[in-house]
């Protein structure tokens, strides 16, 4: 397993920006596909984005697609997810995930999690 760490949640008005990050401490970073999910109160923990360990394929949610970006970078062990233009529906606490090896969209498709960085918006 590797440990994750996600920063950069807060509160932000809506029209706003914020960029999250996670680091890892993988000793094979580059073996990781990387994900962001998040999980709203009262609703169930749903996947955000994801990247494939060398960057060459990334998947978004509907909901997403056009205001978040997701990157990574193998050297630093590092990966970023950058929301823009947010609105109220995007308040939630948002999780960086890793799974070795494969790809995946869904949370049991992953094998470790941070602890989640609480995003509000306010409206």
């Amino acid at each position: 397993q590797v440990q994750l760490v996600e920063s950069g949640g807060g509160l932000v008005q809506a029209g706003g920006s914020l960029r999250l990050s996670c680091a890892a401490s993988a000793r094979t970073f580059s073996t990781y596909t990387m994900g962001w999910f998040r999980q709203a109160p009262g609703k169930e923990r749903e996947f955000v984005a994801a990247i494939s360990w060398g960057s060459s394929i990334t998947d978004y949610t509907d909901s997403v697609k056009g205001r978040f970006t997701i990157s990574r970078d193998n050297a630093k062990k590092m990966v970023w997810l950058q929301m823009n233009s947010l609105n109220a529906e995007d308040t939630a606490v948002y999780y960086c995930a890793a799974r070795h090896f494969g790809y995946g969209l869904r949370p049991n498709q992953y094998d470790s999690w941070g602890q989640g960085t609480q995003v509000t918006v306010s409206s």
